[in-house]
């Protein structure tokens, strides 16, 4: 059994630094071929996990959303598989996802706001899910300035194969 494995199941996250060290412990068990479906509402998370999931596998950074570019490689430095990191918000159709041409077999792959588009993408992927608890310090509709403030986060990590 894997780290991630033992991971599965339901998580509550204080703040940013706790999220970025979940990240790292992934991050540390990831090789190629791995994809990882994020999925939550802006400020839930997503991009801050990944930062601390690049760290532990040992890419190179700076890990920042990849919003307007789409994708962005970070190649190793520490001789394991290539992060591709994905922002799939502007993309219409997992044919437009297809169409970047992404290296599956020979990278970790992490498609934000992927629920729906990357599914096609592995015969088995891992679906993390991040929920800003509403009355946990940040409101659902909190201006964009206080997305970032450190408070409580539910990330939800399951193994999907089809």
């Amino acid at each position: 059994m894997s780290a991630l494995d033992a991971l599965q199941g339901r998580h509550t996250v204080a703040t940013a630094e706790e999220m970025e060290q979940l990240g790292r412990t992934i991050g540390a068990d990831l090789g190629a071929g791995d994809v990882l479906i994020l999925t939550g509402p802006l400020g839930a998370g997503k991009t801050t996990f990944t930062r601390g999931l690049a760290e532990g596998l040992g890419v190179r950074g700076p890990v920042q959303s990849p919003t307007f570019v789409i994708a962005r490689t970070h190649p190793s430095l520490v001789g394991r598989a290539p992060l591709v990191h994905v922002d799939a918000y502007r993309l219409g159709s997992a044919a437009e996802l297809d169409d970047l041409d992404v290296d599956v077999l020979g990278s970790v792959v992490v498609v934000e706001w992927g629920r729906g588009l990357a599914e096609d993408l592995a015969d088995a992927w891992w679906d993390i899910a991040f929920e800003r608890p509403v009355g946990a310090g940040l409101d659902a509709d909190a201006p964009d300035e206080e997305l970032d403030a450190d408070a409580p986060r539910i990330v939800t990590i399951d193994r999907v194969a089809r």
